[in-house]
């Protein structure tokens, strides 16, 4: 029931197509295209905190592992074809320049590692406006995968959970250790940071 729901949604999605967006959603679900915002990040988060920098980076390489790893996994448990990859939907998917990328797609590792970056970012910056800005960001990468015909809405869903708690928990582990151990540290204190 659910399956035939996403099958359905995704087709329907997947066929509100045009040379023009084609283009752009192409450029949006490229990695590369996203280096310039995650450097805006490391900067924003450079400014807010100086010296836990150095941390927080650590534990942002621990988010990417936990969220990029664990969607692999999934995808090579489940077994679930790309729509793209899907003989009963064959004729029926929109493709942009041929790409459909391996051959599972449940879940969704670019949904995953976005809502990651999103709520492990928006849980430090702490501002509105970026909150609202990188949820809509997010939701904009997860829609290009079912545009580009690659994964089914319930791969982007779906994987975008798992991102979301992996930046929850790197989080809670960041804070767990700020409160413990950083705050405690003289180099880390912010008194040390003002003078810097």
């Amino acid at each position: 029931m659910l399956e035939a729901l996403d099958r359905q949604l995704f087709l329907f999605l997947n066929s509100l197509n045009s040379p023009f967006w084609d283009h752009v959603m192409f450029i949006i679900s490229a990695k590369l295209t996203w280096v310039p915002l995650y450097l805006a990040i490391i900067y924003a988060l450079w400014r807010k905190y100086k010296r836990k920098l150095i941390v927080i980076l650590l534990f942002v390489i621990l988010a990417v592992t936990l969220s990029d790893r664990l969607s692999v996994a999934v995808k090579n448990t489940v077994k679930r074809p790309r729509p793209c990859h899907e003989k009963s939907l064959e004729g029926m998917v929109h493709t942009v320049k041929g790409k459909c990328g391996g051959q599972y797609g449940f879940v969704s590792s670019h949904a995953s590692n976005s809502f990651m970056v999103a709520l492990f970012s928006l849980l430090l910056i702490r501002k509105r406006w970026y909150t609202v800005s990188i949820i809509l960001w997010a939701l904009v990468v997860g829609y290009s995968r079912i545009y580009l015909g690659v994964h089914y809405p319930g791969d982007v869903v779906a994987g975008s959970a798992l991102g979301a708690l992996a930046g929850w928990f790197t989080i809670f582990l960041y804070n767990l250790t700020d409160s413990r151990f950083l705050q405690k540290s003289g180099y880390f204190s912010q008194n040390k940071i003002n003078k810097a």
